[in-house]
């Protein structure tokens, strides 16, 4: 689940391997370079941390984060995925 923490929406994924986590980021960063909105993220072979914020609000969490989390909780849906 999304947690607000420190003006971030923030969540960390775990995936079966490096593969799925990777086809995983690729299909956020589609979605994230449509709408110009691109997340701190960090990865580490099955495990992928984002954090969400909008810098140009003044590093807040704004409806462009949750609009951008919305899409990322339907992309891991799609992977057949809750987490």
């Amino acid at each position: 689940m999304w947690q607000e923490q420190d003006n971030k929406l923030v969540r960390d994924f775990k995936f079966t391997d490096f593969q799925e986590a990777f086809a995983f980021m690729t299909q956020v960063a589609l979605i994230a370079e449509k709408m110009d909105h691109h997340p701190w993220w960090s990865n580490v072979y099955n495990q992928v941390r984002i954090e969400l914020t909008t810098h140009d609000a003044g590093n807040t969490v704004t409806e462009k984060d949750r609009t951008l989390a919305k899409n990322i909780d339907q992309i891991l849906s799609r992977m057949g995925r809750t987490a």
